[in-house]
């Protein structure tokens, strides 16, 4: 079985948005911002989905970045994230039917009404035989494709996987997203590129993040103590929303966790990864200690991002982004031992009541307690 699983490319495609950079530090990037009808048009385009019009530009902008694009990528992987996906297409066909009959119904474009169409068309793009799948489990989604990535490789399935959350604006999602109470929502997707260490080092590829833990349950505590088992990390920056975040630091006990989840522990204690001398932390479950920060964060300037505050509602998209931000967080970071907490989900999350998921991040070369990655 292989293991280590790394990030190597990220790429762009969210509409208003130049890149990862606007999303650390919002305002700081230079560049000009995305724009679909600029940007996703041309030969080939014109008939596919928006769902995959913008996954097509994120996985050849990751590509590019990793430097595979135009590489031999027979047996590499495509995992998708979307919960929405080719609704449009789906609709538009049921429209159709209903105002007429299946005869109108043109028999070339019946495939684009599966859901893996967005998974296929990567594919088919640039060469992926390998693994080809979808996921569409709620906003815990995104984490669940990186994890699947991790998963493809330490099987042996594979040595590249591309991962792209893709969430589009269009008519039936915006209906959707106003029913359940929404005012804003994520146009776009982002890729990421994750290789095997092995592979990457063989090839001299720069790798950004390690993909080091994973956990799910139906509780954010419970995800974040499966994600950070074996681990000594400190981490450096955390990414959450809804239930699954902490406050904004500050507050008269420090980092808090919303409504129904675990007491906060002081760090400090020998179990496990610690938040930093003097600082507060949501406890790991059956230990008792929790996430460190790094050297020199205290409860006052921990850093936590919720992309949903600039994004709105990322859905299936929003693992996949918090990954490519935490991986170009990390690639930013002198410090190796600082990692990268990302939860997505939880109770109220979206209006769903299912589950959470979370994936930890560390710099390339940082050893598990274990001294080997986890598989999942």
């Amino acid at each position: 079985m292989r293991t280590g699983a790394v990030i190597t490319g990220t790429g762009w495609a969210v509409t208003g948005f130049t890149g990862v950079a606007d999303l650390l530090t919002p305002g700081s990037a230079a560049g000009v911002a995305f724009d679909p009808d600029r940007d996703i048009t041309g030969r080939g385009l014109r008939h596919k989905d928006r769902a995959s019009r913008l996954a097509l530009g994120a996985a050849e902008r990751a590509l590019r970045a990793s430097g595979l694009l135009g590489a031999d990528l027979g047996a590499a992987a495509v995992v998708v994230s979307s919960n929405f996906g080719n609704l449009d297409t789906v609709c538009d066909f049921v429209d159709t039917i209903g105002v007429g009959t299946v005869t109108e119904i043109s028999p070339i474009r019946v495939p684009h009404m599966s859901s893996n169409v967005t998974a296929c068309w990567v594919a088919l793009a640039h060469g992926l035989r390998g693994p080809n799948l979808t996921l569409c489990s709620g906003t815990p989604s995104g984490l669940d494709a990186v994890a699947w990535a991790r998963t493809l490789i330490a099987a042996g399935r594979t040595d590249i996987v591309v991962v792209v959350g893709v969430e589009p604006d269009t008519a039936p999602v915006a209906r959707l997203h106003k029913e359940t109470g929404a005012d804003r929502w994520l146009d776009g997707a982002v890729a990421l590129v994750v290789e095997s260490a092995d592979h990457a080092e063989a090839r001299g590829a720069v790798v950004q993040a390690a993909i080091r833990g994973y956990g799910r349950s139906t509780d954010p505590d419970s995800a974040i103590a499966a994600a950070l088992a074996g681990s000594s990390t400190e981490i450096g920056l955390r990414l959450g929303t809804g239930s699954a975040a902490p406050s904004r630091a500050g507050s008269e006990d420090g980092p808090q966790l919303c409504a129904g989840s675990a007491a906060l522990s002081p760090a400090g204690s020998e179990d496990g990864p610690k938040l930093g001398a003097g600082s507060a932390a949501p406890s790991r479950v059956g230990t008792g200690g929790g996430p460190r920060f790094g050297a020199g964060t205290t409860a006052a300037n921990l850093r936590t991002l919720d992309l949903t505050a600039l994004l709105g509602r990322c859905s299936g998209a929003l693992g996949v982004l918090q990954c490519a931000v935490g991986a170009e967080y990390l690639a930013g970071q002198p410090q190796s031992e600082l990692g990268v907490l990302a939860v997505a989900g939880g109770p109220d999350d979206e209006g769903e009541a299912g589950a959470t998921a979370a994936v930890l991040l560390e710099k390339p070369g940082v050893a598990t307690e274990s001294g080997d990655d986890r598989a999942c």
